[in-house]
């Protein structure tokens, strides 16, 4: 136990990040179990190490553990924590929690028995709470920490402090907001590159290695998280990996589901099945029809890649419509609904349609529409219905 302590506090001592997160403030790390889940990639570990290290500095109340390492081995998650509470301990921080065999048992049993000790664990998008031995979706409180948006990712490349701004507030008042922001940036400046390679915080390690890393970070995903946490047999991942190329090289992408279970020699709901895991994944955007009723085994309307980054994985030169849309759903599907709308791109919430496209993109489409609104690309700053797509990258 005492190897595991020096292993934490060398840990902590070397990180050294180069921005915060906001999701740090607006977690409420008092709660007796806390859930911090999100893609591979987005700085899960070290959210946790930088809250630790502010909030208990190189005391011995907080600590950290990752379920992958090999010292672990001969400890189980309980006797980790009872021991860690008997050392005056009052938080245990958990990463990789879905590593662990019986983690649902062990941290409701921690829950149960150690109520003085506050658990935080992190997880895989994929992980599904109410899954395993026990329930703990009424013992636990969730988040998710998403790659960065495009406000983060300037604010980190400039050094500046620029406000969240709400998707209500963007359709309102945009016209007064763009002229405060263009005083501190110019955004068409950022923008090409954010899409490229700025949704994930390891582009700070350098832009050279970035899709080559972002190669293997979905390598994981799917030969570790998938076949762990969804149970999909390793031999299979050759098509997966198959079908996220077919996709990426067509999204957004209308499926034939048939026609794609065929070219990846399985059947359609083994295929439907695969789709929503790469979704759960953060690998993919499953979008339905407006007003549409489904259910994990109706087919999709439109497959996007889940972040613009992705489409640059296995193409240099993206189709740019394919971009523009992939960054407004991205941006949107996360604190909205969004749905496809039968006019138009998209419908936000079910009352505001959307086209998306560049300067030149008119109202004809969707003029008769009420609560139509233009998301154009290539322009600083918008006029009445017209918005400037890179504005939909601050609503986190």
């Amino acid at each position: 136990m005492e190897q595991i302590y020096i292993e934490y506090k060398e840990t902590l001592a070397a990180l050294k990040p180069r921005f915060r997160r906001d999701l740090i403030d607006e977690i409420d790390w008092d709660e007796p179990l806390l859930f911090i889940l999100g893609s591979r990639g987005v700085g899960k570990t070290t959210l946790m190490l930088q809250y630790i290290k502010e909030k208990y500095g190189p005391t011995s109340t907080a600590l950290y553990i990752s379920m992958d390492d090999l010292a672990l081995s001969n400890y189980t998650l309980i006797d980790l924590a009872k021991k860690h509470a008997q050392n005056g301990g009052t938080h245990l921080f958990i990463d990789e929690i879905h590593k662990y065999q019986n983690w649902s048992q062990e941290l409701k049993n921690i829950r149960d028995k150690i109520k003085e000790l506050k658990v935080v664990a992190s997880g895989s998008s994929i992980l599904d709470i109410q899954k395993g031995n026990a329930d703990l979706s009424r013992r636990s409180v969730v988040y998710t920490l998403h790659g960065l948006s495009f406000r983060e990712y300037v604010n980190i490349e400039l050094k500046l402090n620029l406000p969240v701004v709400s998707f209500s507030e963007i359709i309102k008042d945009h016209e007064i907001i763009v002229p405060q922001l263009l005083e501190q940036f110019k955004p068409l400046q950022h923008f090409s590159t954010y899409l490229k390679n700025g949704y994930f915080p390891f582009y700070l390690e350098g832009t050279k290695n970035y899709h080559h890393k972002l190669g293997n970070v979905l390598n994981v995903v799917l030969e570790q998280d998938m076949a762990l946490i969804e149970g999909v047999d390793l031999t299979k991942i050759p098509r997966i990996r198959k079908l996220i190329y077919l996709l990426s090289t067509q999204v957004p992408y209308q499926p034939n589901i048939t026609k794609l279970a065929e070219a990846l020699e399985t059947d359609r709901i083994t295929l439907l099945n695969y789709l929503n895991s790469l979704q759960k994944a953060s690998v993919l955007s499953l979008v339905r029809l407006n007003g549409k009723l489904y259910t994990q085994l109706t087919k999709p309307d439109k497959i996007y890649l889940q972040n613009t980054n992705l489409l640059y994985l296995s193409q240099a030169n993206v189709n740019i419509g394919t971009l523009r849309e992939t960054f407004f759903a991205n941006q949107l599907g996360i604190k909205h609904q969004l749905t496809l709308a039968q006019q138009g791109d998209f419908m936000v919430n079910d009352t505001y349609t959307f086209e998306v496209g560049g300067a030149n993109k008119s109202f004809n489409q969707i003029s008769d529409i009420k609560n139509s609104y233009l998301a154009i690309d290539e322009m600083p700053l918008g006029i009445k219905n017209k918005i400037p797509l890179w504005l939909f990258g601050f609503m986190y």
